[in-house]
């Protein structure tokens, strides 16, 4: 994606994360937080927050920092991750699991629990505030089964993975420690890393100019976002759930086919001894006994392909679903942050800001005393106050600009969705064809004539036709 190509995205959408549809149309406006009257406005904005010193701030980039110039294959090329259990390990008094992280970029390989992705997850929010940062899978342990544990395993999969390649992720400290770090103790390494270094915004060259960059129209843009984030989240939601349904009936499909080759086989060796009535057609039975026997591995077969069909579909249909679904809550989380944090807060201070304003007034109006040190200095605390949070404020919408032009460049993959799941189609049916066309001449004995010739297949029908 070009940067030329971003300037016509939708910016800043606010869309709540697990609230309902509704409930988001209830949020309140954003455009009030953003600019105040003539009377009311405090001194020119500065950033009154300490910055630590930092060798990895980051550096400004050419042209207008505010487009992403990048593409999915670029995105998808940063890194990947694998994430894998390992056996159980037993405790004291419970076991747990354990996972096998590996990283192409930083060709590491390193154990991890569960908890130290949480305090991993804990540092990116604390770092990043105003970005994209997926949710964790829920931790439930006690009675987990595999099923749990699995789904669990590749939700943190598509986790890392969407980490690893996030622009400003992928060059923090924060992810490196997490990816290759193989001391003893890599929780309090991932929070003495975070120590005294402050969030994105203490650490950004531009966080002072952030509004600069941002388009006149950013309140149109919002809104516009804001709903096609939300149409695109809930129709992946449904494609991803009619993928699962379509891989669920492909394993149970392998089931049925297993269990109905294994019931021909089992026909075909029955040993019950025929009644003497029935001898007449004992080499007929007997025939067919041992084409069905037979059979059973074809069935075999053909449940194996069905099986590999579904597996298929699960890790390059569902998984990739998944991703993104994953990615498009994270965004819809972040515009929750937004709204309830930085927006709220700026708010707030708008609102005691034109209180002390309106005071100092009256004040002045009924020739009262001049302020005290101590209201001159509460009074420049205010304001330093509200500058910072101004400046916290345009650069949440700066930040979730960029990540609305990042869930676009993630938008091709619906492409590859389509691709692995046609080639999947395609694939598993003409395979599952060979075997079907195998198979069928193999049956011409069982429509063997009187006299051993085969003779075409008749349906029930035809034997009670009065004619």
């Amino acid at each position: 994606m070009t940067g030329g190509a971003m300037d016509v995205l939708p910016a800043a959408p606010a869309a709540a994360a697990a609230e309902p549809e509704a409930d988001e149309e209830a949020d309140p406006p954003a455009a009030a937080a953003l600019t105040l009257s003539p009377a009311d406005s405090p001194p020119a904005p500065q950033v009154s927050e300490p910055r630590a010193p930092d060798s990895s701030r980051m550096q400004m980039p050419p042209g207008n920092p505010l487009l992403l110039s990048l593409t999915l294959q670029e995105l998808l090329a940063r890194d990947a991750v694998q994430v894998e259990l390992i056996p159980e390990k037993k405790g004291l008094f419970l076991k747990h699991v354990e996972y096998e992280v590996s990283s192409q970029r930083f060709k590491s390989c390193v154990y991890r629990r569960y908890n130290d992705f949480v305090v991993f997850h804990e540092m990116l929010l604390q770092k990043f505030p105003y970005r994209m940062v997926p949710a964790l899978p829920p931790k439930r342990m006690l009675g987990a089964d595999r099923e749990f544990i699995e789904a669990r395993r590749r939700a943190l999969k598509r986790f890392i993975n969407l980490v690893a390649r996030h622009p400003p992720f992928s060059e923090d400290v924060v992810l490196k420690l997490f990816l290759s770090f193989s001391g003893p103790d890599v929780q309090n390494k991932l929070k003495e890393s975070a120590q005294c270094v402050g969030d994105e915004f203490m650490n950004c060259k531009l966080a002072a100019r952030a509004k600069d960059f941002l388009p006149a129209d950013i309140q149109t843009q919002f809104a516009i976002s804001r709903e096609l984030i939300r149409n695109i989240y809930n129709s992946f939601h449904k494609l991803r759930d009619r993928a699962e349904r379509m891989v669920s009936r492909a394993i149970d499909n392998a089931a049925d086919l297993l269990v109905f080759g294994k019931e021909l086989s089992a026909l075909g060796s029955d040993t019950t001894p025929l009644p003497s009535w029935a001898t007449l057609n004992s080499s007929t039975w007997g025939s067919l006994k041992q084409a069905l026997k037979g059979l059973s591995v074809e069935f075999a077969l053909l449940a194996d392909k069905a099986a590999q069909q579904g597996k298929q579909e699960e890790n390059d249909v569902v998984e990739k679903l998944n991703l993104f679904l994953d990615l498009l809550q994270s965004y819809k989380d972040l515009c929750e942050r937004h709204e309830k944090g930085v927006l709220h807060k700026h708010q707030r201070a708008l609102h005691k800001y034109s209180l002390m304003k309106r005071q100092m007034t009256s004040a002045a109006a009924q020739n009262r005393e001049p302020e005290c040190v101590e209201q001159l200095e509460s009074r420049i605390v205010e304001e330093n106050v509200i500058q910072t949070m101004e400046l916290r404020n345009y650069f949440s919408l700066y930040c979730l600009h960029q990540e609305t032009q990042l869930v676009h460049v993630y938008l091709p993959l619906t492409s590859h969705i389509l691709r692995a799941f046609v080639s999947s189609q395609i694939q598993g049916h003409k395979e599952m064809s060979k075997v079907w066309n195998d198979l069928q001449p193999k049956l011409q004995c069982l429509f063997a004539g009187p006299h051993g010739a085969p003779s075409p297949p008749r349906s029930p029908q035809d034997g009670l036709s009065p004619h």
